[in-house]
């Protein structure tokens, strides 16, 4: 049987490899642990930050941008804040090269009098904008956003998933009260679960992270969590709630309307790159990408079955009208992107080109098609019957009508084969740490999904126990998720009473 691929997901790590670089999508650059990120990868990137752009600013919120460089005084302000990033940091301590003994080095005589860190995330740089910007009650909330990359040295890189510089946003606020704080927290929070869902088609569940999961310098994180095709989670997106940690650190005070200074409660959030690993695991299949339409680049691919003959000039009009048309119409509140293929190379490779890539339709046209006013097109979340390819015939007329209800369909299908791949795959009923570590096992490989167990919420050095006792497994608790039951059982790591369910499993 031919396969757009040449591994399967039975070898999943290999298979992302190989998803990722057949589907045109990124590659490794010169730099360790950094990536090149192609047109088609992009393109995708680019439809994830336009939507949650447009999500973000509905909710109040501004675009602006900060300096890369960040002084390293600011880092060292906040003390949980350096300890939690000075293993990622990239540090600059010079500003010029010089030749010395035919070498290119950094010139002795251009130190930097204070290093800079590469930007790890802003809430520094930005806390003292803040410290400037804010003086009154009036001035509050403060909404801002950036869409920046990072860096973040990175040991083990993985495209998309871990790489030393990524692409992101990240938001800021400051606020007057605590509850203002965590109700933009959550609100946040809710912005990225729908996001997932709706735009992704990669279900989540939203939840608050444990004490040793946390943000360095965060009184609260909450997370969204999606279940990979292997069963290990991903975590998608991030939001916490700073309290008047990073406030003290930077001097970020308010007065209130009685003429009192205070502190203000601040807050960050973000998602990265990292969703565009994320889509890949959760939808791709043995023959490459499946993207849901939403975020395709190109919606719909008019291939045309030229064979150099004299009817070749029929059937390519007859595909530009047809593109012509698509393209006219509005898919997931956008106009529809629709392309016609004339690369100079045989109609079969670019089937497959596009099956690689994940295009939700694959459109072929030959001269019967163009003659009799046919369609015939492939869906790509519907690929095969068994071994065969699927190919389905229309009049040209009844498919452009029911275009847009079949890219619908095709969204919606992902998400549905996702979700119930998520809710089928987490298993309670433990009662115990044993039965748990026998349930995984020692096979990182193997599916096994996630727990959900009830625990007593422990902290300082029984926490550091739970935490240890996990990582010999290779677990870790993923989050508390919301919507807790009204009665838990015992903590299978204390004994104690549970006081609520945690989900644990293997990640990326």
């Amino acid at each position: 049987m031919q396969r757009a691929l040449n591994v399967t997901r039975e070898r999943f790590a290999d298979w992302y490899q190989a998803v990722v670089r057949d589907a045109d999508m990124a590659e490794s650059s010169p730099v360790r642990g950094a990536m090149v990120i192609k047109p088609w990868g992009y393109g995708v990137w680019e439809l994830i930050q336009q939507e949650l752009d447009r999500r973000i600013k509905a909710t109040g919120h501004e675009n602006c941008y900060f300096p890369l460089f960040i002084p390293l005084s600011f880092i060292a302000k906040e003390a949980d804040h350096v300890d939690g990033f000075a293993k990622e940091m990239a540090v600059v301590t010079h500003h010029r090269l010089k030749q010395i003994d035919g070498k290119l080095v950094p010139d002795p005589e251009a130190k930097l009098e204070e290093p800079l860190v590469v930007r790890p995330t802003s809430e520094t740089i930005i806390g003292d904008a803040f410290s400037r910007w804010i003086r009154s009650h009036r001035d509050l909330p403060m909404l801002i956003n950036q869409w920046a990359n990072v860096v973040r040295w990175e040991m083990r890189p993985r495209l998309f998933l871990r790489t030393t510089e990524f692409l992101w946003q990240e938001g800021h606020t400051a606020h007057a009260t605590e509850a203002e704080a965590v109700e933009e927290t959550r609100k946040m929070l809710e912005v990225y679960r729908a996001f997932a869902e709706e735009i992704l088609a990669m279900p989540v569940i939203a939840g608050e992270k444990p004490e040793n999961e946390r943000f360095p310098g965060a009184v609260n994180t909450y997370s969204i969590e999606a279940m990979m095709q292997d069963g290990k989670a991903l975590q998608a997106g991030t939001s916490h709630f700073l309290g008047t940690h990073f406030a003290e650190a930077q001097n970020i005070k308010f007065q209130d309307d009685a003429g009192a200074l205070s502190f203000c409660n601040t807050t960050s959030w973000g998602v990265s790159t990292r969703l565009i690993g994320g889509v890949i695991m959760t939808h791709g299949d043995d023959d490459g990408l499946r993207l849901p339409p939403a975020i395709a680049p190109r919606q719909i691919v008019v291939v045309p079955m030229l064979r150099d003959k004299p009817e070749d000039a029929d059937v390519l009009a007859y595909c530009e009208n047809l593109v012509k048309a698509l393209s006219g119409m509005t898919a997931f509140g956008q106009p529809l992107r629709a392309l016609l293929d004339t690369k100079k190379i045989k109609s079969a490779e670019k089937r497959w080109n596009w099956v690689r890539r994940g295009a939700p339709l694959i459109v072929e046209i030959g001269p019967r098609d163009a003659a009799a006013g046919n369609v015939t097109y492939m869906r790509r979340d519907d690929l095969r019957d068994g071994d065969k390819v699927k190919s389905i015939a229309k009049p040209r007329v009844d498919f452009v009508e029911s275009a847009v209800q079949l890219l619908a369909e095709i969204q919606a299908g992902l998400y549905a084969d996702a979700k119930a791949r998520l809710d089928g795959n987490i298993k309670s009923g433990i009662t115990s740490f044993d039965a748990m570590a026998a349930y995984f096992g020692e096979d990182d490989d193997s599916f096994k999904g996630w727990v959900r167990v009830a625990w007593s919420r422990p902290t300082g050095t029984a926490l550091d126990a739970v935490e240890q006792k996990l990582k010999a497994l290779k677990l870790t608790i993923r989050n508390a998720p919301e919507g807790q039951p009204q009665t838990f059982g015992t903590c299978i790591f204390t004994g104690a009473p549970g006081v609520e369910e945690i989900l644990i499993g293997r990640a990326y």
